[in-house]
């Protein structure tokens, strides 16, 4: 089985679970492909949890969710260190963050504190402990939900931390004929009737198949200018950091690798950038104002650079 076949099988699967998100679920597993992390901005009841436990049973993952509220401790992510009278020692109790994949619900309710010590895990692979560090299993995904910034007892996040989630999606409302067939379902979660399509190992063997693909400098050049032109763009504040321009990196590969190419194109950019891109760039007040949004800044400047030109084969 190729590796585009396999990918399609994966989506095949979770769509029995999912209806009416292709869309959403080809752009979680490209990040997942392309080793990061997710955030769903969204209202509750959307199906986030179900998407979540979808992809762990189809891709043979441990799983672990935590809903987060403002008493949840870092201790609760990372674990802590107990002591063992038998033994003479302090012995390492597994936190939450111990498993490889971890759905982090409504994040934005959390305290600052811990919601850094989860972020902190992310960016590193590994957490420490009263001195000692205990490496997550690999591999390691994080799917974060928020609610909409506003909501009773939210906070929003700072650009610092969102710049960590490889992309930041939302899932929406069902169209009708979706919501009357899961109105048609038995009432136990969908999700649970899914079976495995990949282990773990193999998981991480399509992700060294995406660090293998081919990107030209000329293409490498243009996600450059991308971020370039947002730090200088008179609508936004802040502009796209080089992490941002690594995650556009990866996220290229990894779609093309989706669409069975072992070469990046600039549509393969143009596909994830929005996605990818859009919750990292923070506009000026006067674009606020003005009605403006991040996304629809992207999509000028997209528009304003030329493409580049890539070596025929």
């Amino acid at each position: 089985m190729s590796d585009k076949e396999l990918i399609d099988s994966i989506l095949s699967e979770t769509g029995k679970a999912v209806l009416g998100k292709d869309e959403v679920l080809r752009r979680i597993l490209c990040a997942i492909l392309a080793g990061g992390h997710i955030l769903i901005d969204d209202i509750p009841g959307v199906g986030k949890t179900t998407i979540a436990v979808a992809f762990t049973h189809v891709l043979g993952l441990d799983y672990r969710r935590m809903q987060f509220t403002p008493d949840v401790l870092p201790s609760d992510i990372t674990g802590f260190s107990m002591y063992d009278k038998n033994s003479g020692t302090f012995r390492y109790i597994a936190g939450s963050a111990m498993t490889n994949f971890f759905l982090a619900d409504e994040i934005n309710r959390a305290s600052p504190k811990t919601q850094s010590a989860l972020l902190e895990v992310m960016q590193e692979g590994k957490l420490t402990v009263d001195g000692k560090t205990y490496a997550v299993p690999q591999p390691f995904i994080v799917m974060a939900t928020q609610n909409p910034f506003g909501s009773s007892g939210t906070q929003e996040l700072p650009e610092s931390q969102t710049d960590r989630f490889m992309i930041r999606i939302t899932v929406g409302y069902p169209e009708r004929d979706d919501e009357v067939r899961i109105l048609n379902g038995n009432t136990r979660n969908p999700a649970d009737t899914l079976t495995p399509v990949i282990s773990p190992a193999q998981l991480m063997a399509l992700r060294e198949e995406v660090s293998r693909i081919h990107v030209e400098d000329s293409l490498y050049g243009y996600m450059v200018d991308i971020a370039r032109a947002t730090r200088n763009h008179p609508d936004i504040r802040l502009g796209i950091s080089p992490r941002g321009s690594m995650s556009l990196a990866a996220m290229t590969k990894a779609h093309a690798l989706m669409e069975g190419r072992p070469y990046a194109t600039p549509d393969d950019v143009a596909s994830v950038a929005p996605y990818t891109l859009g919750h990292r760039i923070s506009l000026s007040g006067d674009a606020r104002y003005a009605g403006k949004t991040s996304a629809s800044v992207l999509s000028e400047i997209l528009a304003s650079l030329p493409l580049p030109s890539l070596q025929e084969d």
